[in-house]
This record gives C-alpha cells, sequence and structure tokens, in this order.
C-alpha cells in the first residue's frame, strides 16, 4: 500500500540534512509509481538528478510532494519567490513538479495543468486563488440538514465549468436527515440543476453508502472535495481512506460548521485514485471566465423574448416574464442567475483593467455582497 502522505504541518517525513529517499532513487522512477499519485501519460524526459513528483500539501514553511513511492519535503526555487509572480504561477496542491536534489531539495518546475479549479481571490486587486490543480472531478458536498443551499451549489458548478473537470453533486449527512424532507429536496435539485449533472446522495461515516461514488474513483483519477465547513468532507476522506486521517468535529446547534481541515492536501486512495481535501470556503467569487452553461435553459428563454434587448420586465412578447408567471421558471433560480451573470461581468472587468493596468475602477465597489455566503 501508498506510503501515507501526513496532513500535518509539523511532519517531518524525511530529514532535511540529508539527501530524501525519493531522490535517491529518482533515476529508477517508474510509471506505476507515479501513476498512485495521479500522473496520467508517458513520463517526461527527466534531467539527471531530478525527480517528478506532486505537490501534497502547503505550509509556510514549505512544500510537502510525493513521488508516488515516498512523500518529503521541499522547497521552492527563488523564482517562485519573486514579490511580482501571480501567486497563480507558484506551485500549487495537485501540481506536478520536477525536484532537483540538494539540501534541501527545491521545486524547480510546475509542469503544464491539465486542470484548474479556481477562485477570485478576495480583496480589492483582481487576482485569482488556486483550490487545485490536475483534477478530473470536483465533488460539491451539501449537508441534507441546514447547510443544504441550492444557490450555493449553483455558484460551486459555475466555477468547475471553468476547471476543467466533471462536477458531482454529493449530498451527506442522508443518514441524520429526516427521510420525507431529503427525498423532496434531493427531487427539487435534480430539477434545478442540469440533467448530465450526477447528484449523490450518502452517509459518509459508511463505506457501503460511499461505494455510489466508485464511478468517480477510478485509478489516476484525482478527485477534489469542496463544500462548507461542516459538509463532511473530512468525514468522507476518512472513510475512503479506512482510517481516521482527518480531524472531524461536530457541526454547531445552527448546523454551520466548524474549521477542520485547516490547508489543503492531496492523499493517495486505496483504490489508486487521489482526494485532494479542502477547507471550507466562505467566499465563492467568480472569476470571471465563467459560461454559466447550468443556466443554458434560461438563455434560451431570454433568446425567444420579442427583443432582442429585452429587459424581461414589462416589455411585450417576453419569454422570460412568461415562463416565471407559467411556473416554468424558478423564481429564486431567476434571481441567481442574474446575480451570477453580473458578477462575471463585473469579474471580467476587472480582470480587463488590470490587464490594462489601470487601477480598479469605482464601478468594482458596487455589489459587495457578492463576496458573502450565499
Amino acid at each position: 500500500m501508498l506510503a501515507p502522505i501526513q496532513a500535518s504541518a509539523h511532519t517531518q517525513t524525511d530529514s532535511l540534512d540529508g539527501q530524501s529517499p525519493a531522490m535517491a532513487t529518482a533515476s529508477t522512477q517508474s510509471p506505476p509509481a507515479v501513476l498512485r499519485i495521479g500522473w496520467q501519460g508517458a513520463l517526461p524526459p527527466l534531467p539527471p538528478a531530478h525527480t517528478l513528483a506532486r505537490v501534497s500539501a502547503q505550509h509556510r514553511a514549505g512544500y510537502e510532494v510525493h513521488d508516488g513511492e515516498h512523500a518529503f519535503n521541499v522547497q521552492p526555487a527563488p523564482k517562485f519567490l519573486k514579490r511580482n509572480l501571480d501567486p497563480a504561477e507558484r506551485p500549487a496542491v495537485g501540481d506536478f513538479v520536477l525536484v532537483e536534489g540538494g539540501t534541501p531539495p527545491h521545486i524547480v518546475e510546475v509542469l503544464p495543468r491539465r486542470g484548474v479549479f479556481e477562485r477570485a481571490a478576495a480583496g480589492e486587486k483582481y487576482q485569482r486563488q488556486v483550490i487545485a490543480t490536475n483534477i478530473d472531478v470536483v465533488c460539491v458536498l451539501t449537508g441534507l440538514d441546514g447547510d443544504f443551499n441550492p444557490a450555493r451549489i449553483e455558484r460551486y458548478l459555475a466555477l468547475v465549468e471553468g476547471s476543467g473537470a466533471r462536477a458531482v453533486v454529493v449530498l451527506t449527512k442522508r443518514d441524520v436527515a429526516d427521510a420525507t424532507e431529503a427525498d423532496a429536496a434531493i427531487a427539487a435539485l435534480r430539477k434545478r440543476l442540469p440533467a448530465e449533472t450526477p447528484v449523490v446522495a450518502i452517509n459518509g461515516k459508511d463505506m457501503a453508502s460511499v461505494t455510489a461514488l466508485e464511478p468517480h474513483l477510478a485509478p489516476a483519477t484525482t478527485v477534489v472535495l469542496v463544500g462548507s465547513s461542516g459538509a463532511g468532507k473530512s468525514t468522507l476522506t476518512n472513510t475512503l481512506l479506512g482510517e481516521d486521517r482527518m480531524a472531524t468535529a461536530a457541526t454547531r446547534g445552527d448546523d454551520r460548521g466548524r474549521h477542520t481541515t485547516t490547508h489543503r492536501s492531496l492523499l493517495p486512495l486505496p483504490c489508486g485514485a487521489c482526494l485532494i481535501d479542502t477547507p471550507g470556503m466562505r467566499e465563492l467569487t467568480l472569476t470571471g471566465d465563467e459560461d454559466l452553461e447550468l443556466f443554458d435553459d434560461i438563455d434560451a428563454l431570454t433568446e425567444q423574448c420579442r427583443f432582442a434587448d429585452c429587459g424581461h420586465g414589462n416589455e411585450p412578447g417576453c419569454a422570460v416574464r412568461e415562463a416565471l408567471e407559467a411556473g416554468e421558471l424558478d423564481h429564486e433560480r431567476w434571481r441567481h442567475y442574474l446575480k451570477l451573470r453580473d458578477q462575471r461581468a463585473e469579474q471580467a472587468a476587472r480582470f480587463e483593467d488590470r490587464l490594462r493596468g489601470s487601477h480598479e475602477p469605482i464601478r468594482s465597489q458596487r455589489h459587495r455582497g457578492w463576496q458573502e455566503r450565499e
């Protein structure tokens, strides 16, 4: 079984006083080993004294990486520490990197990413925060309790669209939810989401229930878990690992979770897939690149309006208003579509302003509520 990757920021898997076992075996690194950390395809040519590894965790003191056989600590090369470097260009959890031997070893190159899950970072200056890279599946976790929020799920799915990964909605705490209310919530959610979006309701503590996720956990697949604090990410992680590796905590009386995962970490699973667990995210701001494909039906409605510039208010022949009045379009879903559409446009404008090198315009001060929790 693959040597476990420790989640603690204080873990020292290998001493930095000497060469790590991974660096000592760089020349014998084989495809079966890197498959355990999610590598797909043929191995790239490796320079002498270099090895291919994957970033499994990031801490203030450096990074933890895994080469498929060993977990060890490394430092970033000086070029990644430049103050004017875009944070998105620095190594992130999930990245495949070239590590050069030394005391300590250093990350010298980040290999091209095949998929990135990111969000706009909080703050006045437009930046993007990379959550995880080289991902195949994003599991959006929401508890079937007070945490259940279809609008938040839609926001996560909008962010997933630009990642290159597939989205799976995972509804946790099926065992503690009222059966009738849970069934009704699941049915309503399925109607609200695109038909091709998988929706799975599970008991995260029960391996028999969790087997519903098996189709999304193929060997060499990388799956990232996202969701609010208390949604059950760490509980699900422990069940998939077959051991209590990640700290868990009961939700508060108001069903809002406590932060138990404090940093992103990559964990190889016994089934051959790799799992990235993430802390709960309070802010989910769009980047401006999203297509909002989950609202394609609404876009189709707007094209049926009599006037191309229809404001969907009192204009005659408004297909959207007719659908709302007929109950064919949910009022809450329409409201959330407008909110996400406007935020996407705002973020795209902020990004363009950054490219032009100008200061953030006054218009970006509007709608600060977008960064608040749904």
